[in-house]
């Protein structure tokens, strides 16, 4: 398959791709989804809304000639998506992509995950918090046990998955837990990633003085670990890697406020019902759904795409960092784009 070489106005190219397959999730934490404002009543997108998993694999062909060669399949939490191992099989076939990964919570890996396994997926993002009961239950809003998301963790692990965990520290809320996952994860020999609180969206409350940055938790961390920073792998990788000197262990950091990383960012993201956004700080994206149903061609699709990378320039974490103002711009939702 030929592959056009599409950049944007920062020369960054088009590698990756992140698909948010639902707007739903089961959780309700504080940084994403407040139950305040994602009550029982809340209207999510209809069935009908959703990119079909035909659509989806449509336009990741398309994707895969400007470029793409990795894909993320998000939420909301995307194993409410009903049977989405389905997709994952039909993203499986395409030629070209190199990697696919899924974000999850984690409550319904022993339901899916062999499913996922079978369909082809064979790499796990699974966000936990804390593995202190009281904390987890606290911040996912919903009461369940950080025991559970664990004993999913393993099980993943020993059906073949490789697994990395995200945990998104808020200072006051959650970093006492710091070191209580270095230790568990470093013991199990599962890659960690530190995630400094964003302002992603408008309604998680974000404030500058809750974000524990990366330099302070590094220095928490080497106050009692042995780490020593390592090469990134590839251009555009998003986690700054430190490995534990005694057994190699894996600890990452998503520096988005600290160290903001737009110049090297290479990823697209496409919401549930269709629409192409070019940052996780955008206000508005390009309806491709309305593209597909109209009846474009998959050519007239691909010019669309290629148009809407080449005229961006987004780079929002750096203003942000260079005090311009941007605080207040109305951005989409976590839930409703993906992370």
């Amino acid at each position: 398959m030929k592959k056009d070489q599409v950049l944007d106005q920062r020369h960054r190219p088009l590698r990756d791709l992140r698909i948010s397959v639902t707007d739903r999730c089961n959780f309700r934490c504080t940084y994403c989804m407040p139950k305040e404002i994602f009550g029982d009543d809340y209207q999510f997108l209809p069935k009908d809304h959703l990119l079909t998993f035909e659509e989806i694999v449509e336009l990741t062909k398309i994707f895969v000639e400007l470029g793409v060669k990795k894909i993320k399949l998000t939420g909301g939490e995307p194993l409410l998506r009903k049977d989405v191992y389905k997709l994952i099989a039909m993203l499986s076939k395409i030629e070209g992509i190199h990697d696919i990964g899924l974000t999850t919570n984690g409550v319904y890996l022993k339901k899916y995950g062999s499913k996922l396994y079978e369909a082809g997926l064979r790499r796990l993002n699974i966000s936990l918090d804390a593995i202190d009961d009281d904390t987890f239950r606290r911040l996912n809003g919903r009461d369940v046990s950080a025991k559970t998301v664990l004993a999913n963790i393993d099980y993943a692990v020993s059906i073949g998955f490789s697994v990395k965990v995200n945990m998104v520290v808020q200072k006051g809320v959650n970093d006492h837990q710091i070191l209580p996952m270095t230790e568990y994860f470093k013991n199990k020999r599962i890659p960690l990633r530190f995630i400094e609180f964003m302002d992603v969206g408008n309604t998680n409350g974000w404030n500058m003085k809750d974000v524990l940055i990366k330099k302070d938790i590094v220095k928490m961390i080497s106050s009692v670990y042995s780490i020593e920073p390592i090469d990134e792998n590839y251009f555009g990788e998003v986690a700054k890697r430190y490995r534990h000197q005694d057994t190699g262990s894996e600890i990452g950091f998503i520096t988005s406020v600290s160290e903001p990383f737009c110049s090297s960012c290479t990823r697209a993201r496409i919401s549930s019902d269709g629409k192409l956004y070019t940052c996780l700080y955008a206000h508005e994206g390009f309806d491709l759904r309305d593209f597909i149903r109209s009846g474009k061609s998959p050519e007239e699709i691909k010019m669309a795409i290629e148009r809407v990378w080449q005229t961006r320039k987004d780079q929002y974490s750096v203003e942000r960092t260079e005090n311009k103002g941007m605080l207040n711009k109305n951005k989409i939702e976590m839930s409703y784009i993906g992370g």
